[in-house]
């Protein structure tokens, strides 16, 4: 595409030529003093007008500018253009940087040029125990933590855009890295929750509270505080005996507000702890008098919900979260833990019915989550479509996959269709999932182990190895085009081949092992041997991927995944080479028991989510 020649004047945001040095070259834009006229002016929101040469940008945040500057390559030809948008929210996006995955400051800052021509208002850092705590040295120790000094220059980028960096960190549960080391027992009550009514306790907090925030501009902070489930009941009963788990949150809170307070900052923290402190947010009912009345005056209450697809659901919880008095925000999902692929049909179902009910509610920030339980599998990168499509119903009010794919491409320099099209991986024909559950498919078929096969039951009959087969073909097309997300269809390519030739075993090995027929045995065997090699490049190819945007702590777990699972294919075949050679010892007695449907229901449905420890083994991993 020939080069974009601009020559930019009017009034314009603050670290604009800094701003514009980053992103021209994502919108093939160069500056020169001969190049066409852009002027900026203030407006009540992003505006951009062509009339013959002259080209217009209207902004109130510079986040705006640089939103309509991603549109003009679409329009640099239009001999006219008026068109302005009116934000109906601040729309943020909030990536875990605690579950292994902890994303590398270059690739923080790919991300958020993206975000910048996507007009994101903010992005929080989802940080338990990642990020340095002065004086608690096994706080964040060998989990990749950021430094003070990593901090500020992620913040210093995000300022270049005029996105708002806000830190997102735990004061209550969810600490369970932290808390597991035998020096921080002190201040734990049970589980991953602390111990509430400590002094020590408050002191740690107090030293979070100012190391999260220092490095920031924004005196926004997200405290946490949800599914603190058995607060009050391991120590702190001990000590205190019992009190109803909102007599405890109410004193904790109040303490954590002061403290943030004190030192400036705007908290808001997670809702579900005032509607059922052990679980059950949402079928709780009203919020009781007493949980109201444990809430701390001015603490933004944020509820979050990835699950429902009604819009009438979210309305009505959303009225519950106004009873509890103070500001409300909202948080849907991108399902980027589901597995090593997104699941982009719930997504979209998901969270659209949420922000319609948030728009409708007036509510003033949402913000989109992309989390990484049990192992980061997903890449960041690929939840990129998911926040487009919570950037754009921020400021046209709906959702249009039309106009969605064509912002994608603008602001992404990628075919949206690539990105929803991974939710196949999840999704295989013939395969259907409860509702209020996203797929993942592709996590259990790629960790169930070739001779204790728990899925079984739950994917007879279905025609797995030639889907996997023609994905593994489709995004290898993808990965041979080039372009800027090159390794991520690579990687895709690559999970696509490793899924069908272990798919290809899981669909023929039990009848072949109780027909009997040993030549055949023989055949899976080889092919299975084949498969733990192309298990080797997905491994590769995976650490070049995860190097690319994360820090290299964590990786430890997906390849000690892996490994495991290329011994397992590895133990299958020489069994199966024995079986075939006739070995009297080898009966292979797992493919002869009974399968049993694992997480199929009644309806036929299954229930898409299940951790590692859950689907390579029925005995125990550890413990």
């Amino acid at each position: 595409m020939k080069p974009i020649i601009l020559n930019f004047g009017g009034i314009l945001p603050a670290n604009f030529a800094a701003g514009l040095q980053e992103l021209a070259p994502l919108l093939d834009i160069c500056l020169e003093d001969h190049g066409r006229a852009v002027t900026g002016f203030s407006a009540a929101g992003p505006e951009l007008h062509i009339q013959d040469d002259a080209i217009r940008i209207g902004w109130k945040k510079p986040v705006h500018f640089w939103r309509m500057l991603s549109m003009l390559p679409e329009h640099i030809d239009d001999a006219s253009l008026s068109y302005c948008e009116q934000p109906r929210f601040e729309v943020g996006f909030m990536i875990d940087a605690s579950r292994n995955a902890v994303p590398s400051l270059d690739g923080m800052k790919r991300l958020l040029r993206r975000m910048a021509l996507m007009g994101m208002d903010a992005a929080m850092l989802y940080t338990e125990d990642t990020y340095e705590v002065p004086g608690y040295p096994y706080f964040g120790y060998m989990r990749g933590r950021y430094t003070q000094a990593e901090l500020k220059e992620l913040d210093d980028y995000a300022d270049l855009f005029g996105i708002e960096l806000i830190p997102f960190i735990q004061t209550l549960a969810h600490l369970n890295r932290a808390l597991h080391w035998p020096a921080m027992h002190r201040f734990l009550d049970i589980d991953e929750v602390l111990l509430c009514d400590d002094d020590a306790t408050l002191e740690l907090i107090r030293a979070m509270l100012q190391a999260a925030s220092a490095p920031f501009r924004s005196k926004r902070i997200h405290i946490g505080m949800d599914e603190a489930d058995g607060i009050g009941l391991g120590v702190h009963l001990e000590r205190h005996g019992y009190e109803p788990p909102h007599e405890i949150l109410k004193r904790h809170l109040a303490k954590v507000r002061d403290l943030a307070v004190g030192m400036g900052l705007q908290p808001m923290m997670w809702a579900d702890m005032f509607f059922s402190p052990n679980g059950g947010y949402y079928n709780s009912g009203d919020p009781t008098p007493e949980a109201i009345a444990s809430v701390a005056p001015g603490v933004g209450m944020v509820y979050w919900d990835y699950y429902h697809e009604e819009q009438s659901f979210y309305a009505e919880m959303i009225r519950r979260h106004k009873l509890l008095g103070n500001p409300t925000y909202f948080a849907g999902g991108i399902w980027t833990w589901c597995g090593p692929a997104p699941d982009y049909r719930k997504t979209v179902a998901a969270s659209t019915a949420g922000l319609a009910a948030a728009q409708e509610a007036g509510l003033p920030f949402c913000v989109a989550c992309a989390w990484g339980d049990d192992g980061a599998e997903t890449n960041m990168m690929a939840a990129l479509a998911g926040i487009q499509l919570y950037a754009e119903y921020a400021y046209t009010g709906g959702y249009n996959e039309e106009w969605l794919a064509k912002r994608f491409q603008a602001c992404c320099d990628a075919d949206l269709n690539r990105f929803f099209g991974l939710t196949r991986f999840n999704h295989p024909p013939g395969m259907r999932f409860s509702p209020n559950s996203a797929g993942n498919a592709a996590k259990f078929l790629l960790y169930q182990d070739p001779m204790i096969q728990l899925f079984a039951a739950d994917t007879a009959g279905l025609e797995l190895s030639a889907h996997y087969e023609a994905l593994a073909a489709e995004y290898a097309g993808y990965a041979a085009e080039g372009g800027p997300y090159v390794h991520l269809m690579e990687f895709y390519a690559q999970l696509g081949r490793v899924l069908s030739v272990k798919c290809r075993w899981y669909e023929d090995i039990r009848a072949v092992v109780r027909s009997g027929i040993r030549d055949e045995g023989r055949l899976l065997a080889e092919q299975l041997l084949q498969a733990a090699d192309e298990v080797e490049v997905l491994r590769l190819i995976w650490r070049d991927l995860w190097s690319i945007t994360n820090k290299p702590f964590g990786f430890e777990i997906i390849d000690g995944r892996l490994g495991a699972v290329r011994a397992r294919m590895q133990t299958a075949s020489d069994r199966m080479y024995a079986w075939a050679d006739g070995d009297p010892e080898e009966t292979l007695p797992e493919l002869l028991e009974e399968v049993l449907p694992f997480t199929m229901g009644p309806d036929g449905t299954l229930r898409g989510y299940c951790s590692i420890s859950e689907i390579v083994s029925a005995g125990r991993i550890s413990g």
